[in-house]
């Protein structure tokens, strides 16, 4: 027997919710957009993201219409050094979305890697797979390999399984390994599930190393691979619902995940 749909998804949906499913932005980024003046509804411009839209409100965004809500895609992307994770850049800095290869759809990052940062970025056309690939429920495991100047001592590699805390911010377990010693230069395996602001290099700072390259590898199950900077591979879609498993997929596909998130 269904469900009678409950009396708010009678009345609609809220605006920012709906953009952000149709892969157009976050809801945070849809909530500014709103306050700029960029969303129009009916014809009208929008000057609160309480508002709830039905399949029949005609939504614009700078005079465009919402693009068709599409099936989660996600794509690994080997960002190179240099460039930003952001769409717009107030520095004028090069942006990762202005250098991704052509034949794209719109994309949005899940997460960031900053900008001396290279390796695996995932990006995704659909707004709820990025939110749920964001949970740090997800415990999903960040691996890393980091070149950095000096030489740390075991003890010291192995008490980050510990977690540490620098300059007043904690860090919660990390892997850590010498994958070898390259002249004054050492190569080092990270893992974290954290990934809080510039974690691994704050951390190697602590203990008085110098990262001079830092390459993430993979982000959960999806791995760099052989990938080559700058290039970009679409996950098929079967092998992603599989890592995904089938009730997160359905959840990911209403959006569910994200209301029971705020209700728990």
């Amino acid at each position: 027997m269904k469900k009678a749909p409950s009396p708010d998804a009678a009345r609609g949906e809220r605006i920012a919710k709906v953009m952000a499913r149709a892969g157009l932005c976050s809801r945070r980024d849809a909530e500014r957009w709103i306050a700029d003046g960029r969303v129009t509804v009916d014809g009208k411009v929008l000057d609160t993201p309480a508002f709830l839209v039905t399949p029949e409100t005609k939504v614009l965004v700078d005079g465009m219409p919402l693009p068709r809500s599409e099936e989660p895609r996600l794509w690994r992307y080997y960002k190179p050094g240099g460039l930003v994770t952001t769409a717009r850049d107030p520095r004028g800095r090069p942006t990762v979305f202005d250098s991704l290869p052509p034949g794209l759809p719109r994309v949005i990052s899940v997460g960031r890697l900053d900008i001396t940062s290279e390796g695996l970025l995932l990006l995704t056309n659909h707004g709820a797979l990025k939110r749920y690939l964001e949970l740090p429920s997800t415990g999903w495991v960040r691996r890393y390999r980091v070149r950095a100047h000096g030489t740390p001592t075991p003890q010291q590699l192995a008490s980050l399984a510990d977690g540490v805390t620098v300059e007043g911010v904690h860090y919660g377990p990390i892997q850590a390994s010498i994958e070898r010693q390259q002249g004054g230069n050492c190569w080092l395996a990270m893992a974290l599930t954290e990934g809080k602001n510039r974690e691994v290099r704050r951390v190697c700072e602590h203990f008085g190393l110098k990262v001079n390259r830092l390459i993430r590898v993979a982000y959960g199950p999806f791995q760099l691979g052989e990938l080559e900077p700058g290039e970009a591979r679409e996950m098929p879609a079967r092998v992603l619902r599989e890592q995904l498993g089938g009730q997160v997929w359905n959840d990911i596909l209403s959006d569910r995940h994200a209301d029971r998130r705020r209700q728990a």
